[in-house]
């Protein structure tokens, strides 16, 4: 059986430290089965960098090699092109991205560097698979090695339509670089149709069908690959003492009142100011609501040294102090907003005792949490899911109510309709959506990617020009 090697940005852990994602779990689980390495950046920086030893931990059959950068490597890299410029582009954001050659430079640098590293680890019958806007030229610099072996690369986050994508410089370079894996996997048939729709009218692909592209003489496959949860195992998390304890202290909190839920990274891309402008709108609209719902937003920052998350998470302080200040009363604050992160097992007690789960992005890949909030639900009496159009899950999550997150109207509406659904509505909706989800979980993904990539032969994937 063939090792399987996986190159990420940063390395999971392979023993569940209860904040393991969805992620970890399935890319352990995947790396269990067969045995291999999972390679990627250490988090630190030193002198040495990319040129010093490895720092290595071995588990069973699975091994995890990780090395430093230089802080001149991290700046164009990680902070310069990966989220300066990549990570608005692919959202969307092209008012927000900064375009400098030398973060380019410095992007392509480090992901030819971690290909060096990582080649002479190889063994001929390795399947490589990549992940995320890291490192979209990786398999560029492998095929200039001459490492033959099949590889994947799975995008987590968007990927958008080719007007917007051309605003990015040498953008038809970049993508023709990605050309040199032998499998793209994408979170929705929409993002896998902007990659093939650029491929078609930049670089003169022809769309084979069935996911299939072929370019200057060669085929890639370029498609859709829902990623899931442990939909099952997420549920049981919801008796562990972790959330019971929430579960408790919440509905001691709450006193019969209701509770809307969300959990997001303070991020431009979830919508959060435009959550609370919404929520905002929900007690304004259906005055009812006043003194009997309460929002709670758990946002543990992110990139908290780039300046648009500073304004963000500023801008986010001043609208809990405003909604709060405008209709709060003596036993009833509306918006309780924590900056802290919380257990896997802990989060499952918050979204059990919620009423109503608000996953409103702007742009997002797939987003999980709306699906572990369907996974935490009590059967008999589950909440409701609030969903963004533009979060990848809603293309699979129909049963949710689906809004617009731009309309705080629309959001404030759906809320409404979430706090007054029905129980026997709401136990269908449930029911559909969590039964979906236990089918189509990370490991059904994991391997429909593993699947499809062995069946690819080196020889058919086309080289970069």
């Amino acid at each position: 059986m063939s090792r399987l090697v996986i190159v990420s940005n940063r390395v999971g852990p392979l023993k569940d430290t209860g904040r393991a994602g969805g992620l970890a779990v399935a890319l352990v689980d995947a790396l269990t089965k067969s045995g291999g390495i999972w390679f990627g950046w250490s988090g630190e920086v030193s002198e040495e960098g990319t040129f010093g030893a490895f720092k290595t931990q071995k588990t069973k059959s699975v091994e995890l090699v990780q090395m430093d950068m230089t802080q001149a490597d991290y700046d164009d890299f990680y902070g310069g092109y990966a989220n300066r410029t990549l990570w608005p582009v692919l959202h969307y954001r092209l008012d927000l991205a900064v375009f400098d050659r030398r973060f380019e430079q410095g992007y392509r640098y480090v992901n030819e560097r971690f290909s060096t590293r990582l080649g002479p680890l190889l063994k001929p019958d390795d399947v490589i698979w990549v992940h995320d806007y890291h490192f979209l030229t990786f398999a560029s610099h492998m095929r200039a090695m001459e490492v033959n072996n099949p590889i994947a690369f799975f995008l987590h986050i968007p990927f958008p339509a080719p007007e917007v994508l051309a605003a990015l410089p040498n953008a038809e370079s970049i993508v023709r670089s990605m050309l040199a894996y032998d499998l793209i996997g994408f979170q929705t048939e929409r993002d896998a149709s902007n990659f093939r729709r650029f491929v078609e009218e930049e670089l003169g692909g022809t769309d084979l069908g069935d996911g299939r592209l072929s370019v200057a003489g060669g085929e890639v496959i370029a498609k859709a690959y829902s990623i899931g949860i442990d939909a099952e195992n997420f549920a049981k998390f919801t008796s562990t003492l972790d959330a019971r304890r929430n579960i408790d202290r919440l509905e001691k909190l709450m006193g019969g009142r209701q509770q809307i839920i969300g959990v997001d990274r303070i991020d431009y891309t979830k919508g959060l100011p435009e959550r609370f402008r919404s929520f905002e709108r929900l007690l304004e609209d259906y005055p009812e609501n006043r003194g009997r719902v309460s929002l709670m937003q758990v946002a543990p920052p992110s990139r908290a040294d780039l300046d648009a998350y500073i304004d963000i998470r500023r801008e986010l302080d001043e609208m809990t102090g405003h909604v709060n200040g405008r209709f709060a009363d003596l036993d009833w604050t509306p918006i309780r907003f924590l900056t802290k992160s919380f257990t896997r097992r802990a989060l499952s007690g918050i979204y059990r005792a919620s009423k109503v789960g608000l996953v409103t992005p702007l742009r997002d890949g797939m987003n999980l949490v709306a699906k572990e909030y369907i996974a935490a639900q009590r059967p008999e009496d589950p909440g409701v899911l609030v969903l963004s159009r533009f979060a990848g899950a809603a293309e699979a999550m129909k049963e949710a109510i689906i809004v617009n997150p731009h309309s705080p109207e629309e959001v404030a509406a759906g809320l409404q309709r979430a706090i007054t659904m029905p129980l026997d509505e709401r136990r269908d909706c449930w029911k559909i959506m969590f039964d979906r989800m236990c089918k189509e979980d990370a490991v059904a993904w994991s391997r429909a990617i593993m699947d499809d990539v062995v069946k690819c032969r080196s020889g058919n994937t086309v080289r970069p020009h």
